[in-house]
């Protein structure tokens, strides 16, 4: 496997720094492979098996996003054409969108993320010029993140030969997106409406009606057999033959912010990719201060090298750009190779009763590329 971010993370197995104090990992987690880092840090607390090249399934739509959010402003429409929607895989998931109808990239946004709609990811591309396009340009900004277990072949993540990501890089990703203002406010709604198909009502009157779409990531919108994580604030699940459940989820809890990826759980159960997210989350809350890193998350090549933390980047097309050009290069390990959608439910801390979403402008200066600091606001909903 490779070594970036480390030579422990290159190596098979478990990796973890446990001493007096440091709580010992949970005993039940089946995931072929996983990570837990400290997001604003970049420092792994453990990993096992980080860099090992798996399917990513959906979560390749963070990578997706990343690419891409920054390119067309949210207001932008589009009307949707049947080559738009050419060359879904058989059993696709999707948002519901109809040929013919005219959609703002806000709405195509929500689609991406709270449906994991193959649907609305086809449709971006088709108006970033084309699915070939989008694949090389998501294959470049996987390697500019050092994201060097990644090989993209469908801007959707669908099962597709050579198709590959690893729980190290799929981190990389999330991380590299919360940077940008709308990737974090997409990834932490729970609910919002949808435009509808436009039709002529009893009274022969037209209409487009929207519908409600909610949030597919259990620890974000919680199941009958699992709750809300406390603090929860995105990213991105998955699930494919091939893959199994994937997910990477971020989470803050007392001013420090974790991220979390799980692949391929064995275990069977039903959510068993969340709960076992949500148990490593747990350890990570306990184990941040406490446990010596494994390794760690690089900043991308052309990071700056400066210690300098800039505030939030200026938006390009309605997204937020990268924030991040404060990290060193001196961090990076060696490598081995409006619509319906207003009043859109959030992501809420059941606990403590506050809201995670968007960013200020200030940035704590001692980290190596931090997230913005977090605007906290007491629970609610429009």
């Amino acid at each position: 496997m490779s070594t970036v971010g480390g030579s422990r993370l290159g190596q098979a197995g478990t990796q973890v720094n446990l001493a007096s104090g440091v709580p010992v990992l949970p005993k039940d987690i089946t995931a072929r492979s996983w990570i837990v880092t400290d997001a604003e840090s970049g420092d792994v607390l453990a990993a096992h098996n980080a860099h090992w090249r798996l399917p990513p399934a959906s979560t390749m739509k963070m990578l997706f996003a990343d690419t891409v959010l920054p390119k067309f402003a949210k207001t932008e429409k589009h009307k949707v054409v049947p080559s738009d929607l050419a060359g879904m895989g058989a059993g696709s998931s999707l948002v519901g969108i109809k040929e013919g109808e005219t959609y703002t990239v806000h709405d195509l946004w929500l689609g991406v993320f709270l449906r994991s709609g193959n649907d609305a990811v086809h449709v971006l591309s088709a108006m970033n010029k084309g699915v070939a396009k989008t694949v090389t340009e998501m294959n470049e900004h996987a390697e500019e993140l050092q994201a060097l277990d990644t090989h993209v072949v469908s801007p959707d993540g669908y099962d597709a030969p050579g198709q590959v990501s690893s729980a190290y890089d799929l981190t990389l990703f999330a991380r590299s997106g919360l940077q940008k203002k709308d990737f974090r406010e997409y990834c932490s709604t729970v609910t919002a409406k949808f435009p509808g198909e436009t039709k002529k009502d009893k009274k022969g009157k037209t209409v487009r009606k929207p519908f409600e779409i909610q949030n597919t990531n259990r620890l974000l919108s919680g199941d009958y057999d699992i709750s809300q994580y406390q603090g929860i604030a995105g990213v991105k699940n998955g699930n494919t033959t091939n893959a199994g459940a994937t997910f990477t989820g971020v989470a803050e809890r007392n001013g420090r912010v974790l991220l979390v990826t799980v692949m391929h759980p064995s275990k069977e159960e039903h959510n068993e990719v969340y709960k076992e997210t949500a148990k490593l989350f747990d350890w990570g809350f306990k184990a941040a201060g406490k446990v010596q890193p494994v390794g760690e998350l690089v900043p991308p090549k052309g990071a700056a090298q400066s210690s300098a933390q800039p505030g939030d980047a200026g938006e390009a097309g309605g997204s937020g750009d990268s924030a991040g050009s404060g990290a060193s290069a001196k961090h990076v390990a060696s490598a081995t190779a409006d619509g319906g959608s207003r009043g859109m439910g959030t992501a809420i801390a059941i606990t403590g009763g506050l809201l995670v979403l968007l960013a200020g402008a200030a940035f704590l200066v001692n980290r190596r590329w931090p997230l913005p600091d977090l605007v906290r606001r007491r629970s609610s909903r429009p």
